[in-house]
């Protein structure tokens, strides 16, 4: 498979929550050669908790994907804290995964500091805010991903509440000012 192929299948499945197992063995203590590895950055101190590595194996599982057939994981999370990303992403980065699946703002920005040529999947509040890509529709370099918080999606996602409760005349919004970009 091509590394482009295989990257657009990861950056396409835009409903795969952020999941792997706890620490495996590294591909070079187990993994079969030619096996494409999923480097995951997780930011939490232990590992993603249930349903996310479910629902991302099935995800992945129905473009084909078996863990441990053809795709292996290798997960890093920030046991120490925060702190501990950039020796992770490092160490992804020295096992040579094929692709590196980060989520939050940090995270990801902690990926692409360590590495140019490994493509990036992040999962982020505001990618675009946080500035680790310079447009949603041609992000450059090595870095693609997923954003939940954006002013064009929360206006679109204003439209469809309107739509699906008609009479609405307030709506509250809850912000955490310490992410992304500040949007006034």
């Amino acid at each position: 498979m091509r590394r482009r192929e295989f990257v657009s299948l990861l950056g396409g499945a835009a409903a795969w929550p952020v999941a792997a197992r706890a620490q495996q063995p590294s591909a070079a203590e187990g993994y079969s050669a030619g096996l494409p590895v999923i480097g995951i950055l997780w930011p939490g101190v232990a590992a993603p908790a249930s349903p996310r590595l479910e629902a991302f194996r099935e995800g992945l599982s129905k473009a084909a994907f078996v863990d441990g057939r053809n795709v292996a994981f290798e997960l890093r999370f920030a046991q120490a804290g925060l702190q501990q990303l950039p020796e992770l992403a490092a160490d992804l980065v020295r096992l040579k995964v094929n692709v590196i699946q980060a989520s939050g703002d940090l995270a990801p920005r902690v990926a692409q500091q360590a590495t140019d040529t490994i493509p990036i999947v992040a999962f982020s509040d505001d990618i675009l805010g946080a500035g680790l890509i310079s447009t949603l529709s041609r992000p450059g370099g090595n870095m693609t991903g997923l954003t939940i918080l954006s002013p064009e999606l929360s206006a679109k996602r204003l439209e469809v509440l309107r739509d699906i409760v008609p009479g609405i005349s307030r709506v509250a919004v809850l912000w955490d000012p310490t992410t992304g970009r500040k949007y006034n």
